[in-house]
């Protein structure tokens, strides 16, 4: 039991000083001579290049060409925000800045996750299969990845105090200032840090597929299916608690439609892939499993050996003694 004199006023049990919720932070960015640097995009930064590396040493593992993770990312990053960006623009229209450049501000925050991953895959495809590559090996590969990505970039969303659920008073609360409540909100101090509950998911998600991947034989591209499915699943939950604006269809957020549609596709994505009855697509340069071909069997290697001794001419120099 806490003393009472060390209590805070009309609270006990919480030291005087202590703050009783996560506070919002007072700035979004900093100066590096005449450029503002928001913390909201240098977060997106360090989530893109952590998952550069993390794949390329994933695709590396897999006995693969690394250079490819790097060639792919030049098309299919870019891709992502423009991508993230118009599923945000066209679900989250009251969001958007009242300016002629409104739509594509993307460092005042605003980018949809599944539509960045969307047409990001579509385009990562095709490079790899420029490639000759398999789409389903690097989809397996990149899963994780894009799971920490996700993790560093929701860090953003807190610097510009968004993607926050419902009114709480529970210890890890977070704090909003008045400004930054939606309507019907400004009497409510401390709300859930939804932004903080998918980051967490999100790593242990991540950490989760890679031990899957290690420990089991999963056919790809069923690591990548389950991230659908996973994250899917878990924004039902995080959707069910947000409050602040979106685009709504009987009584429920676009984004819960998309979550639960998802969730399913995800689901049976990683059945069919998993069927024992389901030839597993081969790799090029690589066996079906995607691993690098081992040497010939003994068996195999002696028996082509007998094979190439019958079938030399006998000389002079092969009799005994010669």
């Amino acid at each position: 039991m806490i003393p009472r004199s060390r209590a805070a006023p009309g609270r006990p049990g919480y030291p005087r000083g202590m703050p009783r919720f996560i506070p919002s932070p007072t700035v979004n960015g900093f100066h590096v001579g005449p450029a503002y640097i928001h913390y909201y995009g240098l977060m997106y930064v360090v989530g893109i290049a952590l998952a550069i590396l993390i794949t390329q040493r994933r695709w590396k593992a897999a006995g693969r060409d690394p250079s490819l993770v790097g060639e792919v990312a030049l098309w299919a990053v870019p891709a992502g925000i423009i991508g993230g960006r118009i599923y945000f623009d066209l679900t989250t229209p009251k969001y958007i800045p009242h300016h002629w450049y409104g739509i594509f501000a993307v460092w005042d925050g605003g980018l949809g996750i599944w539509g960045g991953v969307a047409l990001g895959a579509l385009v990562g495809a095709w490079r790899v299969r420029r490639r000759g590559e398999s789409v389903s090996l690097f989809a397996d590969a990149v899963a994780p990845a894009l799971l920490v990505a996700q993790a560093i970039g929701r860090i953003g969303n807190y610097f510009n105090k968004e993607l926050f659920g419902g009114p709480t008073t529970l210890p890890w609360a977070l704090q909003i200032p008045p400004a930054y409540r939606p309507p019907g909100y400004a009497a409510s101090a401390t709300f859930h840090p939804t932004f903080l509950y998918e980051l967490i998911f999100d790593l242990a998600l991540a950490a989760f597929l890679v031990w899957l991947g290690h420990h089991r034989a999963i056919r790809p591209p069923g690591l990548f299916a389950l991230y659908v499915t996973g994250y899917s699943a878990f924004r039902i939950f995080e959707e069910s608690l947000r409050v602040d604006p979106s685009e709504h269809f009987l009584g429920l957020r676009f984004n819960m439609y998309v979550a639960v549609i998802l969730t399913v596709v995800g689901a049976v994505w990683f059945w069919r892939s998993q069927r024992p009855d389901r030839p597993v697509p081969a790799v090029p340069g690589g066996t079906a499993d995607g691993t690098e071909p081992g040497p010939p069997a003994p068996d195999d290697a002696g028996s082509d050996a007998e094979d190439d001794d019958a079938a030399a001419p006998a000389t002079d120099s092969s009799r005994p003694g010669g």
